[in-house]
């Protein structure tokens, strides 16, 4: 994958205002739901994806220009990883010491750990006797280890919930059900799908960490939704009913006359899902006026002979700063 600081077009010192201007600037274009069918969009639209991913997190974001991660998120070894973590023969493992390399019994450190050696054995390594949960007859048999994934979903998925897939290293899929109202960050704990445990002991818990993807034009703050709706010079001066997109679908919202570019009304109730709380937050709807691309002839005619319109300074007030 590309340099992510190249697939958003800014420079590495940009700020986190810069990051989410740029990205928010190219998912809008490249959206797949604004290019059906268009599989370059799409395929663009995961780039800036994941590039956004890494930059908009600051631990990430940090990591990476330490060079500790790469571009898709994924850990980059250490000089001489492979060979730290390679095994010598009989069960020995490398160890680096003072620049040279020995090795450690590892099975004889468990041994003195859990009172394997010298007639320990019955004591299980802990002072206590008889079969503890954990144990068998060998020494310590811990269940199946715990596994960790990044799943990476939709905005609407987190908003409203759903299903998504996920691929397992052994080849196995998990349907993950997305409760509603995830926000990024969320783990969700998946009981018994870990490493499997050894000697029929159960197997580990998978952790899934959520990340949800920015939305074109939804933009989350807490539990409230915040949107920019275009509206035309007509539907802003006379005023009228309008379609809004909310996360819940589409909702007629009345735009009272004279209203104006910035001017900003609530729909109660149409945010996000608090899951704690089980309260849901609103959606405020900022005005945008837009103009024809190409104003007709009456439109030019009236504005050329609307005599208060010339009068108008809008900005009068910005002269104080001045």
């Amino acid at each position: 994958m590309s340099d992510p600081y190249s697939v958003l077009g800014v420079s590495r010192t940009a700020s986190d205002a810069d990051i989410r201007k740029a990205f928010r600037k190219l998912a809008k274009k490249h959206h797949p739901d604004l290019n059906p069918g268009d599989k370059a969009a799409e395929a663009k639209f995961k780039e800036i994806t994941q590039a956004n991913d890494i930059l908009s997190d600051k631990e990430k974001r940090r990591r990476f220009d330490a060079g500790e991660i790469d571009a898709t998120g994924a850990d980059v070894p250490p000089r001489g990883f492979y060979r730290d973590q390679a095994g010598g023969p009989g069960g020995f493992k490398y160890q680096r010491g003072g620049g040279h390399e020995s090795f450690v019994d590892m099975g004889d450190v468990f041994s003195q750990m859990f009172g394997q050696r010298g007639g320990q054995r019955g004591g299980r390594g802990f002072g206590f006797g008889g079969e503890r949960p954990g144990f068998d007859e060998d020494g310590f048999d811990m269940g199946g280890m715990p596994v960790t994934y990044t799943l990476t979903v939709p905005f609407l998925v987190g908003a409203r919930g759903g299903k998504q897939r996920v691929n397992l290293p052994d080849g196995r899929t998990l349907d993950i059900d997305v409760p509603e109202g995830t926000s990024d960050g969320t783990t969700l704990r998946l009981k018994g799908q870990g490493m499997p445990g050894a000697k029929g002991k159960p197997a580990g818990d998978a952790y899934v960490e959520v990340r949800v993807q920015p939305h074109p034009f939804f933009e989350p703050r807490d539990n409230d939704i915040h949107v920019e709706l275009p509206v035309t010079v007509t539907e802003a001066v006379l005023g009228g009913k309008v379609k809004v997109p909310t996360v819940g679908g589409a909702v007629m919202l009345n735009v009272p006359a004279g209203s104006n570019t910035g001017s900003s009304l609530r729909l109660k109730g149409r945010g996000l899902l608090d899951r704690k709380s089980g309260q849901r937050g609103d959606q405020y709807v900022k005005l945008k006026i837009v103009l024809p691309d190409k104003p007709d002839d009456k439109l030019k005619a009236f504005l050329e002979s609307w005599e208060e319109g010339k009068a108008l300074d809008p900005r009068a007030s910005m002269e104080q700063f001045t």
